[in-house]
């Protein structure tokens, strides 16, 4: 009957068949009835008493089996993925012997570690100076938001020296030992111990940085930004310059000054000399030097003439005051007319400059003056009607005495046809509709009518061909339409 191999943990790790040597690990498993089986027994034990020593690791390794690396000399045991090295040290008061390299030793009568790199032992730390700790140590400390940051200390003689931070920020309370050697905030970069928030950046102490540095931040607790050069080509500082009001005198005899005014807040910059000018030059982009205006006792004058421009498209003045301005301008809000200074119009607005709408016409309310050209064709006034007529009826004097002409018939006198264009429009100020008097306009007309032919008035303000006492006006077009229509006339009212 077979074998049924299990692991510690009561798994199945193989069945060995009688007669058999089974094979799927590092060790041999014997069936039932296997001639020879003490030899493979036997061997067994050896292996394990060596734990499987050579140079190379068990070709079919366990989880939990152990394996002496004797190219290493090291003891390994398998994770159940790969070949780990077992841990520890050599721990005693004097130096062990036959180590081999890497492993390490501790020092228990200087609670230190070391590492032996084949020839001699290397000290790992904690390194000493003294009576004290002395090393370089990572530390994680708390802010005062309690979020944890990480610093480098270092520690001479148990003493924190200085601090090495990526990042700015001030200690949370609890962290007394780093507050009693002088810190409160940590600043980016390297922190001197007494170098507190209080003290703008200035150590108290005589911890100082000594050698030469190729910049400087502040120089006696005095940003570097606040100072100046003396002596020509050195670098002038852009931020603020702190100097009296009487400011400062340029030029070999004190020329020019610039100072404050003595209303405390204006600033000044003066020409000391008499008659003296102040000039305003830039290098262009080419690199040459160009005299752009100069300010003189009675202006400023540019300093060529009609060459340099005030604003530009992109940025221009919001207003600009003058008494008088000589000169061209492409544009204007207003235009002076007497004492009044009126803007332009496309519209019949009062008090405005007429200018031309998109279609090139001119509105107004009136015009005074005389004409040479009319756009329309005829010659109209306004008369009241007792309704609004359509254009082209023929129209005669009414007796009515709330309205002046009405629609004529054949026994009319008709005194003119209801215009639509009027040319020159008489008593435009009155009530009523336009009535063409003389001049060419259409004329409601029904049934055929010819060029040339005569209409009539005939009923209701529309006119015919047939001769009655209340002509209209000749045709000046052709229609065979026999309904109404408009037909364009000359009047002979």
């Amino acid at each position: 009957m077979a074998y049924a191999i299990d692991r510690y943990n009561n798994t199945l790790l193989t069945t060995v068949e009688d007669g058999t040597v089974d094979q799927t690990t590092d060790l041999k498993f014997i069936g039932k009835n296997y001639a020879g089986y003490g030899e493979i027994q036997n061997e067994n034990f050896l292996f394990l008493l060596e734990n499987f020593s050579g140079a190379n690791q068990p070709a079919r390794p366990l989880s939990g089996q152990v394996w002496f690396d004797s190219g290493t000399s090291k003891l390994k045991f398998y994770d159940g993925t790969q070949w780990r090295t077992t841990g520890g040290a050599e721990i005693g008061a004097t130096q062990p012997t036959g180590l081999a390299t890497a492993d390490f030793w501790w020092d228990t009568g200087n609670d230190q570690l070391y590492v032996y790199n084949g020839t001699s032992f290397v000290l790992i730390g904690p390194q000493n100076a003294g009576e004290g700790v002395t090393q370089m140590q990572s530390l994680e400390v708390l802010d005062t938001t309690s979020a944890t940051r990480g610093i480098i200390a270092s520690v001479i003689e148990d003493e924190t020296i200085f601090v090495v931070s990526p990042t700015q920020f001030d200690l949370n309370a609890s962290q007394t030992a780093l507050i009693a050697q002088g810190y409160d905030r940590i600043n980016k970069g390297i922190t001197l111990r007494n170098t507190k928030l209080a003290t703008a950046g200035v150590t108290s102490t005589a911890d100082r940085f000594h050698g030469t540095a190729t910049n400087a931040d502040k120089l006696g607790g005095i940003a570097a930004s606040n100072f100046i050069q003396s002596g020509a080509g050195n670098t002038v500082f852009t931020s603020a310059l702190e100097l009296p009001d009487e400011g400062i005198l340029i030029g070999n005899s004190n020329d020019l000054q610039v100072k404050i005014a003595p209303d405390g807040y204006t600033g000044v910059i003066q020409n000391v000399t008499n008659n003296g000018n102040i000039q305003l030059t830039v290098t262009s982009g080419a690199g040459a030097l160009t005299h752009v205006a100069t300010v003189t006792p009675t202006g400023i004058v540019p300093g060529t003439d009609n060459t340099f421009t005030l604003g530009s498209a992109s940025g221009g003045w919001s207003n600009v005051y003058a008494s008088n301005f000589t000169g061209e301008a492409s544009k204007a809000a207003t235009l002076r007319v007497g004492g009044d200074f009126r803007s332009g119009s496309a519209s019949a607005t009062v008090n405005t400059v007429a200018v031309r709408d998109a279609t090139g016409n001119i509105a107004a309310n009136l015009f005074q003056g005389t004409a040479t050209q009319a756009r329309y064709a005829d010659l109209a006034e306004k008369y009241t009607t007792a309704e609004e007529l359509s254009a082209g009826t023929a129209v005669t004097v009414c007796s009515h005495p709330d309205h002046e002409v009405e629609p004529a018939v054949a026994s009319n006198h008709c005194i003119g046809v209801v215009s639509t264009d009027p040319a020159y429009m008489m008593n435009s100020e009155a009530d009523g509709q336009y009535i063409g008097l003389k001049g060419r306009l259409p004329v409601r007309v029904k049934g055929a009518v010819s060029k040339g032919d005569a209409v009539y008035a005939m009923a209701e303000g529309v006119c015919t061909t047939i001769a009655t006492t209340a002509i209209v006006g000749i045709a000046l077009e052709s229609n065979s339409d026999e309904g109404e229509k408009l037909v364009e006339c000359v009047l002979k009212v």
